[in-house]
């Protein structure tokens, strides 16, 4: 049920007559920014532009503190670089709305908008990889697929590891870990996306196996055989969980298929990421 409000005139026989037209401009900015804490972001910017009072209140630090996660100072110090309290609560939502690269441009983080929890990439650059130094074995290709513009291809190896190490302090909640991994190997010809899969081998004679442990005592570990040639897959390593807020976590995570009774090839390797598991089923 909803209520209105309207002001009337009293002429001298006593009727009501033309009433006072009260408009959303008359409302106090205070009653606007407490609506607007129940609102997700997208909703108050569109509403930020009706008039001057909620352009107003949609700047109120307290409104944007409710959407950033629990640890904001600690991601503003860490990632931009910057105190959090020489910026206003709105810029530091909007400039982690978007990726922001970190530790030597190796590492991205980011708010996930639907969700207001913090997600987390690294690049192949930033973990250990069996003989990645060796052209015989990888190369390094610059491509537009990867958010860090650069892939690791193999051509053909019998030991394959990839082993990881990351600190980093995430907000209390459950959170899911993924390879971002493709058979074959994609460029463009005529404006078009092909993928060249001559070289993809041995991933259907034995699965890799994918493992995570934390500093908390969480672990976990799948295996899967690589499918699908010449699309980008995110392979599920598993989910641990943080309770503490404000505490460091250390993650390490691998995947390995290390039968050396043949080899393997054809495989790209782009990074790691880190979703908020309540978006997981996004990436299958």
């Amino acid at each position: 049920m909803g209520a209105g409000v309207s002001c009337f005139l009293r002429e001298d026989n006593g009727e009501l007559t033309s009433p006072m037209k009260l408009n959303l401009g008359d409302l106090p900015e205070s009653c606007v920014s407490g609506i607007f804490m129940y609102l997700d972001p997208p909703e108050i910017c569109r509403l930020a532009s009706l008039n001057r009072a909620f352009r107003g209140a949609s700047s109120a630090d307290f409104v944007w503190e409710s959407k950033l996660p629990s640890n904001y100072k600690f991601l503003a110090k860490a990632i931009l670089d910057q105190s959090p309290e020489t910026l206003g609560k709105k810029e530091i939502y909007a400039k982690f709305s978007t990726p922001n690269f970190f530790d030597g441009g190796t590492k991205q983080a980011w708010l996930d908008k639907s969700s207001g929890k913090i997600c987390l990439s690294i690049s192949y650059k930033a973990l250990r990889v069996t003989g990645i130094d060796d052209r015989r074995y990888w190369s390094h290709i610059v491509s537009e697929e990867s958010r860090y513009q650069a892939i690791a291809y193999l051509q053909k190896i019998w030991w394959f590891e990839v082993v990881g190490e990351v600190e980093f302090e995430f907000p209390p909640g459950t959170y899911s870990l993924f390879f971002r991994l493709q058979l074959g190997k994609s460029s463009r010809r005529f404006g078009r996306r092909v993928c060249n899969v001559d070289q993809v081998h041995g991933w259907n004679i034995k699965p890799v196996r994918f493992q995570l442990s934390t500093s908390n005592g969480h672990r976990a570990s799948s295996e899967c055989y690589l499918h699908e040639p010449g699309e980008w897959h995110h392979y599920h390593v598993g989910d641990f969980v943080v309770d503490g807020p404000n505490t460091p976590m250390k993650i390490k995570l691998s995947m390995m298929q290390i039968d050396c009774t043949h080899t393997k090839g054809g495989l790209c390797l782009d990074s790691v990421f880190i979703y908020p598991s309540e978006i997981r089923e996004r990436f299958k």
